[in-house]
């Protein structure tokens, strides 16, 4: 055992009072604006209270980890400058001096303890990862030492997610816990940020604007140019698109499919494609005795492996990748953000047929022949064609005699109810920076637990089996076990047809011709390596 963490400690480190300014200054004559927008608005600007994509990314221009990601998804210093495992279960962290947060206040090795602590809390979305990373102790102002419960593979991707916050600001405005958005929470930390990151918040107006101004006193170098930083939401694809062509915004994050040939032949528009790391797929409630929200009273047919088999072959997964996501999807058989989780493993990749007479057939020796009726729950401002992959899937299954009623809603509605519990199936997206199938198998796989185990499996999966699987993987410090680990999860549930994958989706970024980004696979980004032609260095 401890060769192989060993191994593995080696292979991470070389891979490895402003609370809300309601007159803020201007940005310095000469400055750089930067006006972008996405079909949805971030959650909350509590960093702990809501692991969602786009509220993480403009999270973290204001809340720094101690370790963050360059650009090409590698680990590097932030926070903290240094980090030693010390044995399997122990890693010494070296902090950076002479940062303060956005109010003033100087960062220290207290904040770190606090903001573990913050996160691991019960209604943080962030409390699985934080749990993960043990216990705190401080050694000095700027020395740090993590005592794990157990191996952690994934130490270092775990310290990557976990956002900073300033002890004293947050005691100060009664925040020092996370708000439970799921309960429609309400706090201090919702609408006022004080990190330590390279852009201040200025005015958040939700479902309307927000904006940043960059922080003088930040301890980096800002490579871009931008000044302020202003985002809006705005739902409509149409509308979006115009905004850009317009010149009323200066970069969309998610431009609609549909509207990418026409966007081509504008000269004053650049676009940027590429795969995204992330999953989109069907969840099924597997653990009621009868649905939440469905026609029979007796029974939940999603429990029958043949039932959910049925549905998965009923997709013709092909129409949806060329006629609805215009071939800007990559269909895959694997529940997996991107194959380097499973460790490139070509046979995982692969669906089950599109096939309707073996599907009808499925159907009725569950004694479905006729059919049932069911809920689908969607968001409608979140992936790319979120609603209308929803529709199409309902058309499909209509063949099945299955009646879907899509119930689509905007974000800020869809992932509460989701974390409440209430729904019986669920259109949802899963990735991000970090490609190791432990972000995956953790939340997504695992049966519900008292430790956040399962926090995402909306569906109640419980399966011994696979969580053996999971479990070992989490805790394996010899890479070649570990990966033989992860596989048998993914294929135990593939077996079980547990979820309904359906694809990964591309990442579609347009601006206008001035500005210059850097695109990752995450779909992050990031402002400070922005730069607007005829602004000032």
């Amino acid at each position: 055992m401890r060769a192989g963490w060993v191994r593995l400690a080696a292979a991470l480190l070389l891979g490895a009072a402003l609370p809300l300014l309601h007159a803020a200054p201007p940005a310095p004559a000469g400055g750089v604006t930067l006006r972008w927008a996405a079909q949805g608005d971030l959650q909350s600007l509590d960093p702990h209270a809501q692991n969602e994509s786009l509220s993480n990314q403009i999270n973290a221009q204001v809340y720094e980890s101690l370790i963050q990601r360059d650009k090409q998804l590698a680990l590097v210093p932030a926070l903290a400058t240094a980090w030693t495992a010390e044995g399997p279960r122990r890693w010494r962290l070296t902090l950076r001096p002479g940062v303060r947060f956005h109010d003033g206040r100087p960062f220290s090795a207290e904040d770190v303890k606090f903001s573990v602590e913050r996160a691991a809390a019960g209604s943080s979305d962030l409390r699985v990862y934080a749990l993960a990373l043990g216990t705190v102790k401080v050694i000095d102002p700027l020395t740090v030492a993590f005592e794990l419960p157990r191996v952690n593979p994934v130490f270092l991707q775990h310290l990557s997610v976990l956002p900073i916050m300033s002890r004293g600001w947050a005691e100060a405005h009664r925040a020092t816990r996370p708000l439970d958005l799921k309960a429609r929470e309400e706090g201090h930390a919702a609408r006022h940020a004080n990190g330590t990151g390279p852009y201040m918040l200025v005015r958040r107006e939700a479902d309307a604007q927000t904006v940043f101004r960059r922080n003088p006193a930040w301890w980096g170098k800002l490579e871009g140019n931008v000044e302020q930083v202003i985002f809006r939401p705005i739902a409509n694809d149409a509308t979006r698109t115009a905004a850009l062509a317009s010149g009323e915004v200066d970069f969309l994050l998610d431009l609609a499919p549909q509207d990418a040939e026409r966007l081509r032949r504008d000269p004053a528009i650049r676009l940027m494609e590429g795969p995204e790391n992330r999953i989109l797929f069907i969840g099924l409630d597997q653990a009621r005795g009868q649905l939440l929200h469905g026609s029979l009273k007796d029974r939940n047919p999603f429990q029958d492996r043949r039932v959910r088999q049925a549905l998965y072959q009923a997709i013709d997964i092909e129409l949806i990748r060329t006629k609805l996501m215009r071939n800007l999807a990559w269909p895959t058989g694997a529940l997996m953000p991107a194959p380097a989780g499973h460790g490139q493993d070509a046979t995982l990749e692969q669906r089950l047929p599109f096939d309707l007479a073996a599907a009808q057939r499925l159907m009725a020796e569950a004694g479905y022949a006729e059919g049932f009726g069911f809920t689908l729950d969607c968001p409608n401002n979140r992936y790319l064609n979120d609603e209308q992959i929803c529709l199409a899937l309902a058309s499909m299954w209509a063949r099945l005699k299955v009646k879907v009623q899509v119930n689509a809603m905007p974000r800020t509605l869809f992932f509460p109810k989701l974390q409440r519990g209430d729904t019986s199936a669920y259109l949802l997206g899963w990735g991000g920076a970090i490609t190791d199938a432990q972000i995956t198998l953790t939340p997504l796989y695992h049966s519900p637990g008292a430790d956040s185990a399962g926090a995402w499996n909306f569906g109640g999966v419980r399966n011994a089996e696979l969580d053996r699987h999971v479990d070992a993987a989490a805790q394996e410090a010899d890479p070649a076990r570990r990966m033989a680990s992860i596989r048998a999860a993914v294929r135990e549930f593939q077996a079980q047809v547990h979820a309904l994958p359906l694809h990964r989706q591309a990442i579609v970024w347009a601006m206008r011709r001035k500005v210059q980004v850097v695109q990752r696979p995450d779909n992050w980004l990031e402002w400070q390596w922005v730069r607007v032609e005829g602004g000032r260095p």
